[in-house]
């Protein structure tokens, strides 16, 4: 009984913790404009540290494990709008040079087997 009931537990757990992701980015905003991503982002570093040593501390409380501290998390001081915007020029700029150098690299690749094919 427990065998069939597991499976099913998978998936309603996964698909509640997927549902529960794309519910909070759908109520966060975070797919709308980039100030208000930044906003969530300073949100999200003002409380996981916070959050995460309370889970900790509860942790060794109820298990009685020392857990050590984590050191703490990195400043990030960049905005997403730029990262965003540099990210779409590189892939952009290498889709347009893509076709000439596909042409390059067969060639070199064609001079290759024919060099390669001498007898």
């Amino acid at each position: 009984m427990v065998a069939r009931v597991w499976p099913l537990m998978r998936f309603l757990i996964k698909g509640s913790v997927a549902g529960g992701a794309v519910y909070l980015v759908y109520d966060q905003e975070l797919l709308g404009p980039s100030d208000k991503s930044q906003a969530a982002l300073r949100k999200a570093e003002e409380v996981v540290p916070s959050a995460m040593y309370q889970f900790s501390q509860y942790v060794s409380e109820q298990t009685g494990l020392q857990i050590p501290q984590l050191p703490a998390p990195p400043k990030m001081n960049f905005t997403i709008r730029e990262s965003w915007n540099s990210g779409i020029i590189t892939v952009m700029s290498a889709l347009s040079v893509a076709p000439a150098k596909a042409r390059e690299y067969s060639r070199k690749g064609w001079e290759y087997v024919k060099e390669r094919t001498k007898w």
